[in-house]
């Protein structure tokens, strides 16, 4: 049960109005005036609730789920215990996530400027903008349209942000323009000087750090994840990215469009990845690299050199993964005493 003091709460909805958000085909449970009022899991979901099955390893579970209906792909539709609605759709979870935001909608920004927060005169602030308690918008920045700054957040001068975009709490903006509907969680730092620095016999000599970070349009940035300010160029993240929290991201790097990048990732300055690349936890890439479309590398990899696109790859270095697996099965059957398949040692 979703806790109501946390979470906004609307409904209920009639089972006709689940399958017209959601577009499934309704096999069972043909009831459309009936009436649910939440999302739940199937362990856990009660008759008035829409729970989804995605993971074939739930199935034991959805055939004893109380839940009083489900969303499910066409493979699990027969096997729905008596009295669910099954609701037929080839992206159970999506649709899910779709009905969550329908019962449970974002929460909205208080309009205005709370009499604590610091707004210099030549910031032009958009309409129904709303500007948090002790929050600072410097010299000269936009606020495009129903922006909202939450408390004591710091958005430095000229910074532009879009309309619709969300700066968390205790979020620090400077040298940056980020665009439409975009959210930074809380403790992010966007912006501040890239990691960059020459050394000679006396030591290090930072490197002036002239660039900018680009934020384009709906992209979420996690708590506390760091993004550098390019050096001359650019730092630039692509439309529809997911950034997940206490990341890394090195000046001059450049994300496509649609990238994920999970927690603890360092992505060294002026790499650059392509379209829909999805980064594994604690996962490290050096610089200088380029990383091609579609590429999943595995949680924990190292990446020290340029990897195609389309393909999957884990290890340190990265590797293709079916050679990784390869390698770590060799290394298991060597701990064990064994001699890998096909060698001279074999038997």
């Amino acid at each position: 049960m979703v806790d109501s003091r946390f979470h906004n709460v609307a409904g209920p909805f009639t089972l006709g109005q689940v399958v017209e958000m959601t577009g499934a085909e309704l096999r069972h449970g043909g009831d459309l005036a009936r009436p649910f009022r939440d999302v739940g899991t199937l362990e856990g979901g009660g008759p008035e609730d829409v729970a989804f099955l995605e993971n074939r390893r739930y199935a034991a579970s959805f055939r004893t789920s109380t839940a009083g209906a489900c969303l499910v792909t066409p493979e699990f539709a027969d096997q729905a215990p008596e009295g669910m609605a099954v609701l037929v759709t080839a992206l159970p979870r999506r649709n899910y996530a779709r009905l969550a935001r329908l019962f449970h909608p974002q929460e909205t920004a208080p309009a205005g400027v709370h009499p604590s927060a610091v707004v210099h005169p030549s910031a032009t602030l958009g309409q129904g903008v709303a500007v948090g308690p002790g929050a600072v918008i410097g010299a000269a920045v936009v606020l495009g349209d129903g922006a909202w700054i939450e408390a004591n957040a710091v958005i430095g001068d000229a910074v532009d942000i879009g309309g619709g975009t969300r700066i968390g709490t205790g979020v620090s903006v400077s040298h940056a323009v980020i665009g439409a509907r975009c959210f930074i969680y809380p403790g992010a730092r966007i912006g501040q000087p890239g990691f960059g620095f020459e050394m000679d016999a006396s030591g290090p000599f930072l490197v002036p750090q002239l660039g900018r970070v680009i934020i384009e349009d709906d992209v979420e940035v996690g708590a506390n994840t760091t993004i550098d300010r390019g050096s001359n160029a650019d730092t630039v993240i692509g439309r529809g990215s997911m950034i997940d929290n206490l990341v890394q991201i090195g000046h001059n790097v450049v994300l496509g469009r649609g990238c994920i990048v999970v927690a603890q990732v360092g992505i060294s300055g002026s790499t650059r990845l392509g379209d829909r690349v999805v980064v594994g936890g604690q996962v490290g890439i050096a610089g200088h690299l380029e990383i091609g479309g579609d590429v999943q590398i595995a949680a924990m990899s190292g990446v020290n050199r340029s990897l195609p696109g389309g393909a999957v790859y884990g290890g340190a270095p990265a590797i293709p993964v079916r050679e990784w697996r390869r390698q770590i099965a060799a290394l298991k059957r060597l701990g064990q005493g064994k001699s890998a398949p096909g060698s001279k040692n074999e038997g």
